[in-house]
């Protein structure tokens, strides 16, 4: 098994490397401290899995991820975040990831978590699922961010953040009318004006 962890803290690699070499059967694990590096690593060596942590310095986790199932499609990637998981877990998976936890996961919940995946499987623990089915039942599944495409979710999650125009289109390296773009769009879908509204209800939702 090849396994390559990206994420931007040093002290978090180290960490999921000391516990990965517990798996039997583990070749190789490689480090990326960024989407794009991690993106050139997969253009040269094959890998089997993928932990891709969601809030990276140059892409957004899930523009990798979307990037990562269009190119190499047999690559299995399991997310990992502080955040939240019922906020950005469903948008993970509907985007192709094989599972999902948050970083102060277990040790042995993570092992658990990359064995399951490396045979296939998807996974997610067991707190999760019970929050999925807690809003299924309220009927409230759908939230107002959940219509929004992979890009406007990252640029709203950005603008939250009190990132102006052109620091979004410098990091994602898009013009400023570009950004300006997405940003009436996102606020046509969601039904808000403000920048602030925008920060409130992500506040709200758990979503910075």
């Amino acid at each position: 098994m090849k396994i390559l962890i990206c994420d931007d803290h040093k002290i978090v690699r180290d960490g999921l490397r000391q516990i990965l070499q517990q798996l039997h059967g583990v070749t190789l694990i490689s480090e990326a401290g960024d989407g794009n590096e991690a993106l050139n690593l997969l253009k040269n060596n094959i890998f089997d899995i993928l932990l891709l942590d969601i809030s990276l310095p140059d892409k957004s986790g899930l523009e990798v991820l979307q990037i990562v199932k269009e190119r190499w499609p047999s690559v299995n990637v399991l997310m990992l975040s502080m955040l939240p998981q019922e906020q950005y877990a469903i948008r993970a998976l509907k985007l192709k990831a094989s599972g999902y936890l948050t970083k102060n996961t277990a040790s042995e919940e993570l092992l658990l978590a990359v064995k399951k995946v490396s045979e296939g499987g998807k996974y997610i623990s067991q707190s999760l699922a019970e929050s999925l089915a807690i809003n299924l039942d309220k009927g409230d599944y759908q939230q107002k961010h959940d219509i929004l495409s992979t890009r406007e979710f990252e640029i709203m999650i950005k603008i939250a953040n009190g990132k102006s125009l052109q620091e979004i289109g410098n990091e994602l390296f898009i013009s400023v009318k570009t950004v300006s773009t997405y940003r009436s769009r996102i606020m046509e879908k969601m039904e808000l004006s403000r920048n602030t509204e925008l920060a409130r209800y992500c506040l709200e939702n758990k979503l910075i």
